[in-house]
């Protein structure tokens, strides 16, 4: 590229490269089947409907463990998706406002949001504490949520923690912004929810009705600074105070 000068020079030529052989993202399916009596959905369908109840209850079990899979899945998982240039090391080993600042430096445009277990969370409060600067909170979904430089902490039991130490990731979404993106399957036979399915499969000689529950999820990082891990993150560490 040049700057242009006045005078008549010739402009540089150039060309944006691409991967003539880009990945292909595969859609991953958690399923189960829900077996009801049909004399249980006859005959105590009231006040609760007892079908919807179970498809209830088993669906909220399939979110979790999509949750589980978007974060650790070792094909296409937060924690698996990240570039080792996006991957720092604790400088001491509590999480504390310095290390969070790090990791916005890898992160640097448009962050969305810190995930993190929530004794990390935990973890940190006490050094913000100890430091005297209280994170202010912000009000999401109903809930309050701590944050830190206007990004708020987003707490998943899912972040593994392994002897005392966790992860911290740090997450830019939206396709707009070249940041994560969530995969799923549109317009599904049965579909409760984007790529979440509930299909009848039939009553067998037994009088049990079988439902198919099926969940398609995937998610893509669409550039390396979309996302960054602070590893070794210890979650042990307390302080007295003195007042």
């Amino acid at each position: 590229m040049d700057c242009s000068r006045r005078d008549e020079s010739v402009l540089p030529h150039t060309f944006v490269d691409y991967d003539e052989n880009p990945r292909e993202y595969n859609l991953s399916a958690v399923n189960t089947l829900i077996d009801i009596h049909t004399r249980v959905s006859d005959l105590y369908s009231k006040p609760y409907n007892q079908i919807s109840e179970q498809l209830r209850l088993a669906i909220e079990k399939i979110k979790e463990r999509q949750e589980s899979e978007l974060i650790n899945n070792a094909d296409y998982g937060l924690l698996n998706s990240v570039a080792k240039k996006q991957v720092i090391k604790m400088r001491l080993g509590p999480p504390t406002p310095d290390d969070l600042d790090e990791l916005l430096t890898k992160v640097w445009k448009n962050p969305s949001f810190f995930l993190l277990h929530p004794q990390a969370i935990a973890a940190f409060g006490r050094e913000c504490t100890r430091k005297v600067v209280p994170p202010p909170t912000v009000s999401l979904f109903g809930s309050q949520f701590i944050t830190w430089r206007g990004i708020p902490l987003i707490p998943s039991d899912k972040v593994p923690i392994v002897k005392g130490k966790t992860k911290i990731i740090l997450v830019r979404t939206g396709e707009s912004k070249q940041g994560v993106v969530g995969l799923y399957q549109p317009n599904l036979p049965g579909e409760q929810t984007p790529g979440l399915s509930v299909k009848f499969t039939g009553i067998n000689d037994k009088a049990i009705a079988s439902y198919l529950i099926s969940l398609y999820c995937s998610l893509v990082v669409l550039v390396d600074d979309a996302l960054a891990v602070l590893e070794d993150v210890d979650v042990t560490n307390y302080h007295e105070y003195k007042y």
